[in-house]
């Protein structure tokens, strides 16, 4: 008696294909960084998440800093009474 066997051997679907030469690519892109900048010098999460940090930071200053230059500028500035136009 012989059982019918499933074709166990399916093609790859476009987003595994995909999913693969992105996988690749990143290595790459790690394995030639690594090896121009030495692996001492490649950024690691860490020192992302630190310069993300730092970059909201100096971006918060800048906003209260402009917050405060305008609310300055509103409070010296004479208001002016336009005429009524009709």
């Amino acid at each position: 008696m012989e059982l019918p066997v499933a074709d166990s051997q399916q093609s790859p679907t476009l987003a595994e294909v995909s999913r693969a030469v992105v996988s690749v690519a990143a290595s790459l892109v790690t394995n030639v960084q690594r090896a121009v900048a030495g692996p001492t010098k490649v950024p690691t999460a860490r020192d992302n998440a630190y310069f993300a940090m730092l970059a909201d930071r100096a971006r918060n200053q800048a906003r209260d800093d402009l917050t405060r230059e305008v609310a300055a500028l509103l409070s010296t500035t004479p208001t002016r009474n336009l005429a009524k136009t009709r």
